[in-house]
């Protein structure tokens, strides 16, 4: 499945001067078959699309949600070298800002974005490498070796651009300046009817939930007062009216996909390749047996060599990341593990939305920054409300529910069928009635954020696991670098022969000199 992409093309004159030729450069006539700029709302689109990490690939992997069972198709292993980095999508933010201020002066939509745009960006850039250039990137020839930014410093300035992008959001949304195009998604989705002023108000919700989740990647640096995380956390959730952020699912920043160009990973004309292909990965299926929670067969298919019915959540079982492909193999062939849910992920092309920044994963960092006392509230109906969203969105309720599967007759060819079962007071389990502000009920939120993040929102399931160890993950041979899940990716190449000395200093600076992908980076210490 590929992405809708755009493909901005911008053409480079290339001017060969004979000898004795005494004309300059700019005497020469343009080419006026040839564009000399793109406007915002095309960089917009291609800015926009940068942003999702489709499901069905390695963030699913590293965030252990699911494996691959035959080593065709790929193996589980974790990254041994660089980082892909957005320097690319950042200067078409550059390129967007520059456009729009032409067009429109410097106080418009495209420029409160651009500061969204680059917080997440280095954000994750960051979050992947540690220390990057940032306070003097992103100026071409005018700076080729820029300083590294401390990840600290990262992330302060990251903080104070989405400050400030909300305060833009709010000057622009109390203005007439609101007209903004080429935005999939918010102002282009079409079941949501958005006209210009909404879609600001719902970028701007957008804002400041994304503010919540990068104070809380910031948790192992609670005591530090330069950064204030506490209050700024508090001062969020505290101010409405100032800081809005996300009430329910409709607010939610998501990639959709449809029956045409734009078609889920997993589908239908790729069912008969991934059958016994793709797997369940332990950490996630097991997590939601142990749970008995519903969600376990709306994602799974029965493991039916196990000898239990295919409503018992004994037959939901994953594979071990960490296990070799030979096991993991016989396993899936004999019946042992849980393919992927074929009846929810093969039986047609939209497959389920894609989470960017969403409103459960929201509900659940409140309810962790309660718990861990940053600011003042019900953690307990929070993590409810985070769950009960994510019920929402695979169709589960107290009370009555369906479950449906594919089930495979011979290669190529299946039938449906569906389960009818009632499904009720899953809060009233022990482990799952939220146990209060102590160490339990942080472990019972930082589980069901887990959960929320299946599939979705890139790495951010595995940056939970670096920050917190919840869930546990598995290893052992079969995840690659002798058995140890990686601390962090290593820096581009080209960074050692175009930054080399602000390169090196970064490396020292933090990891001893080496580019150690088993190293911890200032976030995680």
């Amino acid at each position: 499945m590929k992405k809708n992409k755009l493909i901005i093309t911008i053409a480079l004159a290339t001017l060969i001067i004979a000898g004795g030729c005494s004309k300059k450069f700019e005497e020469y006539t343009p080419n006026p078959n040839q564009p000399v700029s793109v406007p915002a709302y095309l960089l917009l689109r291609q800015i926009e699309n940068d942003l999702i990490v489709l499901p069905a690939g390695d963030a699913d992997k590293f965030g252990q949600f699911t494996l691959s069972s035959y080593t065709y198709y790929g193996t589980n292993e974790y990254w041994t070298g660089a980082a892909g980095l957005d320097f690319g999508t950042l200067r078409n933010v550059v390129a967007m800002e520059k456009e729009a201020a032409k067009a429109s002066g410097d106080n418009n939509p495209y420029a409160a974005l651009a500061k969204f745009f680059k917080a997440y960006l280095f954000v994750n850039m960051s979050l992947k490498v540690g220390d990057l250039p940032m306070s003097e990137a992103l100026k071409g020839l005018e700076n080729p070796t820029p300083k590294y930014d401390t990840q600290k410093e990262i992330f302060k300035q990251s903080l104070q651009l989405l400050e400030d992008a909300n305060t833009q959001l709010t000057s622009l949304i109390n203005s007439s300046n609101t007209s903004i195009l080429g935005d999939f998604y918010f102002k282009e989705r079409a079941s949501n009817g958005k006209d210009a002023l909404s879609t600001l108000k719902q970028w701007q919700k957008v804002v400041n939930t994304y503010k919540l989740r990068v104070l809380i990647e910031l948790s192992k640096k609670e005591g530090d007062a330069d950064l204030n995380i506490k209050q700024k956390f508090s001062d969020v959730i505290s101010n409405p009216a100032k800081y809005p952020i996300m009430a329910d699912m409709s607010d939610n920043l998501e990639y959709v996909y449809n029956d045409a160009y734009n078609q889920y990973p997993n589908n239908k004309d790729n069912f008969g390749n991934d059958a016994l292909r793709l797997c369940v990965a332990a950490t996630w299926l097991n997590t939601l047996s142990g749970l008995n929670d519903l969600r376990a067969m709306k994602v799974a298919d029965p493991a039916r060599g196990l000898g239990f019915s295919d409503t018992s959540y004994k037959s939901f079982v994953g594979g071990f990341n960490g296990d070799n492909m030979g096991t993991l193999g016989g396993n899936t062939v004999n019946g042992k593990v849980s393919t992927i849910g074929r009846k929810r992920y093969y039986d047609g092309y939209k497959g389920e939305n894609t989470f960017i920044i969403g409103y459960p994963e929201m509900c659940l960092n409140i309810a962790e920054a309660i718990n861990r006392g940053w600011a003042t509230g019900d953690a307990g109906a929070w993590y409810k409300k985070g769950i009960e969203a994510m019920f929402a969105f695979y169709g589960i309720n107290d009370g009555a529910n369906t479950v449906s599967f594919l089930k495979t007759l011979a290669p190529g060819d299946y039938i449906n069928y569906s389960i009818n079962f009632s499904y009720n007071n899953y809060f009233a389990q022990p482990a799952v009635n939220y146990a209060g502000n102590n160490a339990i009920g942080l472990n019972q939120v930082l589980t069901q954020r887990y959960l929320t993040l299946a599939r979705n929102s890139g790495l951010e399931a595995y940056y939970q696991w670096r920050r917190t160890g919840v869930p546990v993950f598995s290893t052992g041979a079969g995840i690659g670098n002798s058995g140890v899940i990686p601390l962090r990716y290593q820096y581009p190449s080209q960074e050692l022969s175009t930054n080399t000395i602000n390169y090196k200093a970064a490396l020292q600076s933090q990891y001893a000199g080496n580019d150690n992908i088993n190293a911890k980076m200032w976030i995680i210490q």
